[in-house]
This record gives structure tokens, sequence and C-alpha cells, in this order.
């Protein structure tokens, strides 16, 4: 989760999304109320009731085609994307959020961008929607079985001869990011959309706030991201 995490996430990774990113919502000059507001009630109250029924552990959203790309970020979140940066409705969230005990703490939801106009979806608020600009995530294991998250601009990742289109272990080998092919688990572009972040997991500060205080983030919360 990101604000995730401001993806994530957003995924999913602060130093990233302020490093290389304009977000609309860190330049504006207000921002609606993190509680739900009328029709929003209904969205909030569906997607918790549906999502915790089917995305209550890890094994659920793995065996669903969601996977890890992040560490845990400062609200205690570590996001889970599936590539289907298209939400069609209000049951297909893009990314997930566990804590570092598995449990399911909120969702993101994403359509592609379009500049200016944010979703008008399910009853929210337009202004609640974030831009998250594309870049690169990618994730190595090293010989004793860790796995270390990592991100990149999609710049840097192009100037190496990297194609965004079908993203490829060499180039970050090219790059000095990875020692050998091998060590690449898995690299992926996180596309150019329009990102909504709904906490799951009952929140006093309101389902759309950055942070829940029923959440405390580890001793290890944004470290070790390489970013």
């Amino acid at each position: 989760m990101m604000r995730k995490r401001i993806a994530l996430f957003t995924l999913v990774l602060i130093g990233i999304f302020l490093s290389f990113v304009g977000m609309e919502k860190l330049y504006a000059k207000t921002y609606p109320n993190p509680m739900p507001q009328g029709g929003e009630v209904a969205f909030v109250s569906g997607i918790q009731l549906d999502l915790e029924k089917r995305f209550a552990t890890i094994a659920q959203a793995e065996a669903a085609g969601y996977f890890r790309y992040t560490n845990e970020d400062d609200t205690g979140s570590i996001s889970y994307a599936n590539l289907a940066w298209t939400s069609h409705d209000a049951t297909q969230p893009s990314q997930l959020w566990y804590d570092v005990h598995g449990n399911l703490l909120g969702a993101d939801f994403s359509v592609p961008y379009t500049k200016g106009m944010r979703p008008k979806l399910w009853g929210v608020n337009p202004e609640r929607w974030d831009h998250f600009p594309k870049h690169v995530h990618y994730v190595l294991r090293d010989d004793h079985g860790s796995t270390m998250y990592h991100g990149i601009s999609i710049k840097k990742f192009l100037a190496a001869g990297g194609n965004e289109t079908a993203p490829v272990a060499a180039t970050l080998v090219k790059m000095g990011l990875a020692k050998d092919a091998d060590d690449v688990a898995r690299v992926f572009v996180f596309p150019n959309i329009w990102d909504l972040m709904v906490w799951i997991k009952p929140n006093p500060a309101g389902a759309f706030a950055d942070k829940n205080p029923l959440v405390k983030p580890s001793a290890n919360a944004e470290k070790g991201d390489g970013m």
C-alpha cells in the first residue's frame, strides 16, 4: 500500500515516487475527508466484505496471481500486485497490502492514466485518485535464499537499452543492479496509472487515510528496499 506508499503502492515506495514523479495530490490545495462520504460508504463496506473473504491470506492472493514486490513501508504495508492494471470493477484490485504477519490491510484499484481526467467510478470522489507514473520494479534472490525488492526509473532503464514492453533480467545485469540474470526473480514495468488506495482493515482515521493507527509498522519498515 503506498501512500504506499505514495503504490502501493505503490508499488510502494515513497523514495521512488518523490524522486521522479509529480503527483497531483502532493500539489493539491485540498484533499477530501479520508472518511467515506455519501456513495463511498457502500463502496468501502462492499469491498471490505468481499476482499476480506477472498484474500484474507497471502496464500489466497498468490493463488489468484498476486505476488510480492515491495518491502514493508512506513504504513506497515507490504504490497502484492497481479499486473492487471485496469480494475474493471470493484472486485478487481490491482494491488493488495498485507502486514508482516500476513493480515490483509488494504487494496489499490487502478485504471490507465489520462491527463486531467480522474476516474469517476463506484461513487468515489475523483479527487481520491492519485497519479502513479511509469517506473520499473525488480525482485532479486541471493544464494542464501534472501529476497530483495527494488525499483528504478523508467528513464534509466530505457537508457540502458531496456525494453518496457518485455523487460528482461539482462538489462539489470548490464546496469550493475544484479550480478547474474539468474539472481533476478522478477522484473516488470509499473505503468502510468490513476490509482485509488483503500484500507480494508477498519481504520478509525478513515478508509482513505494515509495511515491506520491500528497498524504498527515493524522495526524493519522502510529498510533495505534499495530505493
